[in-house]
């Protein structure tokens, strides 16, 4: 039945290759947000997402995140809503957000403390080829916070 003219072929994917949803994103700490409760989040969220089979990366650098997300579609859109009602964050631009049939790209769940200098050329390019105004408006302010000071004046405007 899937032989017939129209049917991609499945025949070069992995064998562990399952349907996924990504949801990458990237958002502006909350005011007393540091490295430490950013620890305490990443433990709490490795826990739960490993039972909805969720995994990814995060970043976390000079009061922004960077996150990568990769699971079961309903999964992820739950982990999706669960994001924007969180107090810890604000300004979420969403950089990519895609479903298909591939591997997993981070089968283990990750985090990793970077320069804002780094973080900054994500959101530049992001900049670039972003489309809504308010995610451009959101990357402007994200930006502005990159440049304004020190990691201990996260979240302040």
């Amino acid at each position: 039945m899937f032989d017939e003219p129209g049917f991609a072929g499945r025949h070069d994917l992995e064998p562990d290759a399952i349907m996924l949803e990504t949801f990458v994103y990237c958002s502006r700490a909350a005011e007393g947000v540091d490295a430490a409760e950013v620890t305490r989040l990443v433990a709490f969220s490795q826990a739960r997402n490993v039972a909805r089979h969720i995994t990814g990366v995060l970043v976390f650098g000079s009061g922004v995140f960077f996150q990568w997300v990769e699971g079961p579609p309903a999964e992820v859109r739950t982990l999706i809503e669960n994001l924007h009602a969180d107090s810890r964050h604000h300004d979420i631009v969403t950089l990519d957000r895609s479903v298909e049939l591939r591997e997993r790209l981070y089968p283990h769940w990750e985090m990793e403390q970077v320069e804002a200098s780094d973080i900054r050329e994500v959101l530049k390019d992001a900049l670039e080829t972003a489309e809504d105004q308010n995610n451009i408006a959101a990357l402007h302010r994200i930006l502005a916070h990159l440049g304004a000071g020190a990691l201990s004046d996260i979240g302040r405007q």
